[in-house]
């Protein structure tokens, strides 16, 4: 039987930080009805602290969706959280930065400080009874000791998954492989991942990951995204269904991208 891989979509959250992408509310709602009708198991809608207007729509879309789980993303502190808390989404996904460069550099503080702010972050966001997934930053870049010992503090503060981002997009397959075949066998924590196409490795990476045993694929509709995208949704499901159980078919993610190629092809 061959493993079941849970596609998470990032179209409205990752794949609207594309230039020149600034959809309106009801196009973001009628891209999360058309997602959610499909059968993706995970829809990252958007960023709550962006302020009232990104809030207003992610609370329509999780009022208008009916199977998927509905996400936000927020970054490492306290006020992104309580942000999210006005939009009642299913999971509150909170981003650590974990390399050194992310680390040292860009924050200026420590591998403690990450860990002290992720547990409270996590404490508050589970205090008022959201599930929270935790996403890695710069993963490929980072330590593997790190990410086991990071893993391993979260789960103890009841997070089952954390997502592996390759935020600069120099991940290659062998290496993808190895990072999560890694961190699953140190520590046994559900892993998601996010691959970057910077190299043209977004899909072969996402493949890769899943084949190591991460069970949950970031893609977005056309393979938008930050700089040169995210892993192509369609791209992977046509390359994967041989190897993946996936509830998307193949004709349903062309369906998908007829629908919103108006508003998403450039």
């Amino acid at each position: 039987m061959k493993p079941l891989k849970h596609i998470v979509d990032t179209t409205l959250r990752d794949g609207e930080q594309s230039p020149g992408y600034a959809l309106s509310k009801e196009q973001k709602v009628f891209i999360a009805k058309l997602l959610d009708d499909a059968g993706v198991f995970q829809i990252e809608a958007g960023i709550p602290a962006l302020g009232p207007y990104e809030k207003d729509t992610l609370c329509e879309i999780v009022d208008s969706t009916k199977n998927a789980k509905i996400s936000v993303w927020n970054r490492l502190n306290e006020n992104d959280i309580r942000h999210s808390f006005d939009c009642r989404p299913d999971i509150i996904h909170i981003s650590a930065p974990v390399s050194y460069a992310q680390i040292y550099t860009k924050l200026r503080k420590n591998k403690a400080w990450i860990i002290k702010q992720l547990s409270v972050c996590i404490d508050l966001a589970k205090s008022m009874g959201y599930e929270v997934t935790v996403g890695f930053e710069d993963a490929s870049r980072a330590d593997i000791t790190f990410l086991s010992v990071l893993a391993s503090a979260v789960m103890e503060m009841g997070v089952k998954r954390v997502r592996l981002a390759d935020t600069v997009g120099v991940l290659m397959p062998s290496r993808c492989f190895g990072m999560v075949k890694d961190l699953i066998g140190c520590t046994g924590i559900e892993v998601e991942m996010h691959a970057h196409n910077d190299l043209g490795m977004a899909v072969a990476n996402s493949i890769a990951a899943g084949k190591a045993g991460a069970d949950y694929i970031d893609t977005t509709l056309f393979g938008i995204g930050e700089r040169c995208g995210n892993c192509d949704m369609k791209k992977f499901i046509c390359a994967s269904e041989a190897v993946f159980s996936l509830k998307i078919s193949r004709l349903v993610s062309e369906m998908l991208e007829e629908s919103t190629s108006d508003l998403l092809v450039k």
